[in-house]
């Protein structure tokens, strides 16, 4: 009977060249086709580990943990000043799915900063911003405004504390105008006090107290009431 040979099936080439170029483990730098490069661990041909990323097109670093790809744990983010060129930080915190999650610090162009929580990328839960006026504001945020309990305290030392909501005073709250040696106390709707009690707050230490002091509320005739009502 006639032996019939079938010719062995030879795999392509690239098969071989592709489970070559699987990147796993600690790497030099490696170059895309855009001109980023990534100089560090990888798994499964994914960033993964410690590594460091630089964008051709803006010159941006990052520098930290990564995730099947993502920027995930702890690591930190620069650009180039475009005038000293000169690297800048711009955030330093944890990071999640490559967007800012827990805790960190954002470094703004106009100067102003915030350090606390965040989510999805976006300032939430506890956090403090300093605003380029010098004021600061301490307390919760949500979806990048301020929202629930919060402090704002201005640079002339005057402060608000109570509740916020889309960024704007909303709910019971107390404004000290240490300036003039007041206090307001009351319910804010969207920035504006609605109804409240005004009355004087250390008012011998205020740099410009008011010309005349509030008198205090209190009945002209008490017993009198008193007596009516009985």
């Amino acid at each position: 009977m006639p032996i019939v040979k079938y010719p062995r099936a030879t795999e392509p080439l690239w098969h071989e060249w592709d489970r070559k170029a699987q990147k796993c483990g600690l790497r030099h730098t490696v170059y895309a086709v855009t001109g980023d490069q990534y100089t560090g661990e990888w798994l499964d041909n994914l960033k993964h580990g410690k590594g460091t990323q630089v964008w051709k097109r803006t010159g941006a670093i990052y520098s930290g943990d990564w995730k099947f790809g993502k920027r995930d744990g702890y690591g930190s983010y620069s650009i180039p000043d475009p005038v000293t060129k000169e690297y800048k930080k711009v955030y330093t915190g944890w990071w999640k799915s490559d967007r800012k999650c827990g805790y960190g610090t954002t470094f703004y162009p106009s100067g102003e900063h915030y350090e606390g929580e965040w989510s999805r990328g976006l300032r939430s839960g506890w956090g403090r911003m300093y605003y380029r006026d010098g004021s600061i504001y301490e307390g919760q945020w949500l979806e990048d405004q301020p929202n629930g309990q919060g402090m704002l305290q201005l640079p002339n030392e005057n402060r608000y504390e109570g509740g916020w909501k889309d960024g704007k005073k909303h709910g019971p709250g107390k404004f000290f105008y240490l300036d003039k040696g007041q206090l307001f106390e009351g319910i804010w709707a969207a920035d504006i006090p609605k109804c409240g009690l005004l009355i004087d707050f250390g008012r011998d230490e205020a740099p410009v107290p008011t010309q005349c002091p509030i008198p205090k509320i209190q009945l002209a005739d008490p017993d009198g009431v008193l007596a009516e009502a009985q």
